[in-house]
């Protein structure tokens, strides 16, 4: 039988790379790119290591990977792209007071588009990467995505906007191993990055100062208020864009308790402070909501709902709203900080429903 095509996402880590010798073990015939993303003005000749997984230390490693499968390599330069799809909505939402996700907005435009779509181009039948996740495929045909094995490196909730589509045509080789196997299992086949660390800031953020980042790519006046939750002004800040909802340092404000801020308001620059209770809210609304198996629901849902990457599992009844593509999220008991512009994801157990943008709360 003719050999299955397979373009491998190579990283220049662990993960990846384990899955490029795991793939190519089980017969498949391996085609290694790498995505080449943005850089921020004045960091181009400054380190190999600005861009995280895109930087150029990265693509030499991931091109060592390829060389020692002896596999062809790719370098797709999406700069342009990625500044477009990532960058601008990434700037664009924190200038309207939210905190957005980057890395699912570049797995949806990015990874799930561009890259799905020069595979296509290329004849290639699977696209695959070192997620942690997995995908099964039921009697119906219908595919059903669910999480990773290991629950401590599980990544389902930042792959939510997958289609039917792509995961046809998609495969997680680490879905259900652990990452100390992946370490181990790497360090056996002589992988040379077996140990390397894991990649954690935002890629196009290189010092990992958002408020800078934000600040030069977009500079303006954004100064204004700080106000406690009954309206009282009490203070002043230098930019609304350097808060997130449920943040504590940084206020400069003498109180008798702790004050944490609760909403940011663009539209006179101010934010709105107050103590931890009113950071508990039981009631979202989520909008731009994507549901892999493609059917909007159009009844209420119990299921279980996470707000953040890290966050476990809540129990949540989803209600369909008046609202195209938005839902109203109930939670069974009061949430901490759950913050717009965020994401929230829907399991049904290990299985992801789908999820979206939190609108408001």
């Amino acid at each position: 039988m003719k050999k299955k095509k397979v373009l491998m996402a190579l990283s220049g880590g662990v993960d990846s790379s384990l899955a490029a010798h795991l793939l190519q073990e089980q017969g498949y015939e391996l085609i290694g790119a790498t995505i080449r993303g943005w850089t921020p003005p004045g960091w181009e000749d400054q380190s190999d290591d600005v861009g995280g997984c895109c930087s150029l230390s990265s693509v030499e490693d991931a091109r060592r990977v390829a060389f020692s499968l002896n596999i062809p390599y790719y370098v797709f330069n999406f700069a342009q792209a990625f500044e477009d799809e990532v960058v601008i909505p990434f700037t664009d939402a924190y200038f309207q007071g939210l905190t957005p996700n980057p890395c699912i907005l570049c797995n949806q435009r990015i990874r799930f588009g561009l890259l799905y779509r020069k595979a296509k181009e290329m004849g290639i039948d699977f696209v695959a990467t070192g997620h942690y996740a997995r995908i099964q495929k039921d009697a119906s045909g219908l595919f059903h995505l669910l999480r990773g094995i290991d629950l401590k490196k599980d990544q389902s909730y930042m792959l939510y906007t997958a289609t039917q589509e792509n995961l046809s045509r998609t495969l997680y080789p680490l879905g259900e191993m652990t990452k100390e196997e992946t370490r181990n299992l790497a360090r056996e086949r002589g992988i040379e990055v077996f140990n390397k660390p894991d990649s954690q800031d935002i890629c196009f953020i290189p010092d990992g100062n958002t408020a800078g980042f934000l600040a030069g790519y977009r500079p303006g006046e954004y100064a204004g208020d700080i106000k406690y939750i009954d309206g009282r002004v009490i203070g002043h800040h230098q930019g609304f864009h350097q808060y997130t909802i449920g943040q504590r340092q940084g206020l400069g404000i003498a109180w008798p308790k702790p004050l944490y801020v609760l909403e940011i308001c663009p539209e006179d620059c101010s934010i709105v402070v107050g103590e931890r209770d009113f950071l508990y809210q039981s009631h979202l609304v989520a909008d731009q909501v994507h549901w892999i198996a493609g059917q909007v629901q159009s009844e209420p849902v119990l299921c279980q709902a996470k707000i953040r990457y890290a966050a476990p599992p809540v129990a949540v009844c989803i209600k369909p709203s008046s609202q195209k593509d938005q839902v109203e999220v109930d939670f069974e008991q009061p949430l901490t900080a759950i913050t717009p512009g965020q994401t929230v994801v829907f399991y049904q157990g290990d299985e992801v429903l789908g999820g979206g943008r939190i609108l408001k709360v």
